[in-house]
C-alpha cells in the first residue's frame, strides 16, 4: 500500500460512487428513447439542450487532466503547465463559428460522426475511413489519462499492492465503464457529468481558498516556489526555447480540442446549433477553474508535502501525477479528501465514458458499416457499437501499461498530434468544397506519420525541437505537423483536379449549413 488505509475517505469516495454509479443506471430511463437505435445510445436522440450540453461537452473536455495531469506538469516543469488556460479560451470563437454549421449539417443528414460528414461532404470512404482512424487512435491514450487518474486517487487512500491487486483500480474503472456505457448510452454521463461538476466545483472553490490561508498567503506560495518554475525559461541563442512550446502548446491542443470524438459527440447530442453557440459563450468559465486547480501544483512545493515521508510511496509509484491527492491529504480532513477524491474519479469516469461511446459511433459508422456491411440492421448497428465501447478500454490500458511516461498529461498530448490532422478535412469541409479529397487524404496521411516519428523520436514526448535555418524551435508536433498536412493538402488538390474527371460527390448543400 501506499500509505496507510484512509477508512473515512475511502467510506466517503465508495458513497459517492455508489451514487453515481445508480445515476448511471437509472439514466437509461431519462428522456427515455429506443436504446437499440444507435443515435439514441451514442448521441441521446440528439435532445440535450443548454443546460445539459454545458455539463455534458464541460464533463468531456475538463477532466482528470484538469485535476491530475495539469498539477502534476505545474509541479514538475513549472509555468509551462498553464499553456492549458489559454488554449481553453483560444477554442471558443472557433467552437462559436464553426461547430453550429457541424451540428446543422449532422442533424439535417442524420450524421452521427465527423467520419460520416467527412463522408457526405467529399463522397471519400477512405478519407472518412482515416478520420474514423484518427478519432479511435487518439481516444485511446485521452481514455488511459483517466484511468491513470482514477488509478491514482484510489492509491492515495491506501488501496493497492503489487501484482493483480495493484492493477485493481483499472479494473475497477473497466468494470464500471463497462456498464455505463453499455446499458445507458449517452445518457449515462450526461445525468453523472452534473453530480461531478458541482463536486468538482465545490473542491476546486475549497481548495484554492483553504490552502492558501493553511499556507499564509499566496505571497508566500509565490515566494516558495524556485524562479526557475515561476517564469518560462528564457531562450537560448538561435531557439525559441520554452516560449516557442509554450505558445505551439497553446494553439496546437486549441485546434485539436474540439475534434475530438467526445467532443464532437457532445456537440451532436444538442437538441440545435443554438444551444451549441450558447456553449460557447458559457464554457469559458471551466477555464477559471482549470487555472486555479492548475495552481495545486505549486502548492504542493510550497507546502513540501512532497518530501514528508508518509506520501514517499505515492511519489514514487505515481511520480508528481501524485501532486493533487497529496496535497488535498495534506491539507483537508478525511472525509472532505474523501469528497475530493470521488470528484477527481467521477472527473474521470465521465469523460471515459463518453469517449468510449464516441469511439465506438467511428468504427460502427465507418468501418463496420462502410467496410463489412453496409445493410446493417439498426439493432445490430447499436449492439456491434456497444461491445466496441468494450474493446476500446483494452486499448486505453495499453498506452497505461507499454508507453513511458513521466507526466500523464502527455497521455492526451499524443492524442492531439493524431486528432488535429483531421482539421483540414473537418474544419476546412463546413467553409469551402474546394480542397480535392486525395489531397486532404495525402495531407492526412504526411502529417499523422510525422507527428508519430516526431513522439516516438522524443521518447512520447510530445514537443519536439524542430530545426531550420540554424535556429531550433521547440514545439508541439500537432501543431507543426498540421500545418505540413495542410501545406501537402493546398499543393496536391490542384495536382488531383487536373488528374480526376470529376471530385467526390457532395451529398450536403449550402442551405445544409445556415443556422
Amino acid at each position: 500500500m501506499l500509505v496507510e488505509l484512509n477508512w473515512i475517505a475511502l467510506t466517503v469516495f465508495i458513497v459517492l460512487f455508489g451514487f453515481i454509479t445508480w445515476v448511471g443506471f437509472a439514466a437509461a430511463r431519462w428522456r427515455k428513447g429506443d436504446l437499440d437505435q444507435l443515435h439514441e445510445w451514442g448521441l441521446g436522440g440528439r435532445r440535450f439542450g443548454t443546460i445539459v450540453t454545458w455539463f455534458l461537452i464541460g464533463g468531456d473536455l475538463y477532466t482528470a487532466y484538469t485535476f491530475i495531469a495539469l498539477p502534476a506538469l505545474a509541479y514538475g516543469a513549472g509555468a509551462v503547465a498553464f499553456f492549458a488556460v489559454p488554449y481553453t479560451i483560444l477554442i471558443y470563437p472557433l467552437l462559436f463559428v464553426a461547430f453550429p454549421r457541424l451540428w446543422q449539417v449532422c442533424h439535417r443528414h442524420g450524421y452521427i460522426t465527423a467520419g460520416d460528414f467527412v463522408r457526405g461532404r467529399y463522397g471519400n470512404r477512405w478519407l472518412a475511413l482515416a478520420i474514423a482512424l484518427s478519432g479511435i487512435v487518439a481516444t485511446m491514450p485521452y481514455i488511459a489519462l483517466q484511468l491513470v487518474g482514477l488509478e491514482v486517487v484510489i492509491g492515495a487512500m491506501g488501496v493497492g499492492g503489487e501484482g493483480l491487486v495493484g492493477e485493481l483500480p483499472l479494473i475497477v474503472a473497466f468494470i464500471i465503464l463497462a456498464a455505463f456505457t453499455y446499458t445507458s448510452g449517452l445518457r449515462a454521463p450526461a445525468a453523472i457529468a452534473i453530480v461531478k461538476d458541482v463536486l468538482i466545483y465545490t473542491t476546486a472553490f475549497v481548495a484554492i481558498i483553504v490552502i492558501p490561508i493553511e499556507l499564509g498567503g499566496f505571497g508566500k506560495i509565490f515566494a516558495a516556489i524556485p524562479p526557475a518554475k515561476l517564469l518560462l525559461a528564457a531562450p537560448a541563442a538561435n531557439s525559441t526555447g520554452s516560449y516557442g512550446a509554450y505558445a505551439t502548446l497553446a494553439l496546437g491542443s486549441a485546434l485539436a480540442l474540439f475534434l475530438y470524438p467526445h467532443s464532437m459527440t457532445g456537440i451532436l447530442a444538442a437538441s440545435s446549433g443554438r444551444a451549441v453557440r450558447r456553449n460557447a459563450a458559457l464554457l469559458p468559465a471551466y477555464s477559471l477553474l482549470l487555472g486555479l486547480l492548475t495552481l495545486l501544483g505549486f502548492f504542493v512545493i510550497a507546502s513540501g508535502v512532497d518530501k514528508l515521508p508518509q506520501f514517499a510511496a505515492g511519489f514514487a509509484q505515481f511520480k508528481a501525477n501524485f501532486a493533487a491527492p497529496a496535497v488535498m491529504l495534506w491539507a483537508f480532513p478525511s472525509w472532505f479528501a474523501g469528497v475530493a477524491f470521488a470528484a477527481i474519479g467521477i472527473g474521470a469516469l465521465v469523460p471515459a465514458a463518453i469517449m468510449s461511446i464516441a469511439a465506438a459511433n467511428l468504427y460502427t459508422r465507418n468501418i463496420h458499416r462502410e467496410f463489412f456491411n453496409a445493410n446493417v440492421a439498426p439493432k445490430d448497428e447499436a449492439q456491434i457499437a456497444k461491445w466496441v465501447s468494450l474493446i476500446v478500454k483494452f486499448g486505453a490500458l495499453i498506452f497505461i501499461l507499454f508507453v513511458p511516461l513521466q507526466y500523464a498529461i502527455q497521455l492526451q498530448l499524443l492524442g492531439g498530434i493524431w486528432i488535429i490532422q483531421t482539421f483540414p478535412a473537418v474544419v476546412f469541409g463546413l467553409f469551402t468544397r474546394k480542397f480535392n479529397d486525395w489531397a486532404l487524404l495525402c495531407g492526412w496521411l504526411v502529417g499523422t506519420v510525422m507527428g508519430t516519428w516526431m513522439a516516438v523520436a522524443m521518447n512520447f514526448n510530445a514537443t519536439y525541437p524542430l530545426a531550420f535555418a540554424g535556429w531550433t524551435f521547440p514545439g508541439y508536433a500537432a501543431f507543426y505537423t498540421v500545418v505540413l498536412n495542410f501545406l501537402v493538402a493546398l499543393v496536391l488538390t490542384p495536382v488531383f483536379n487536373a488528374m480526376a474527371s470529376q471530385p467526390g460527390r457532395d451529398e450536403t448543400a449550402a442551405g445544409d449549413y445556415v443556422v
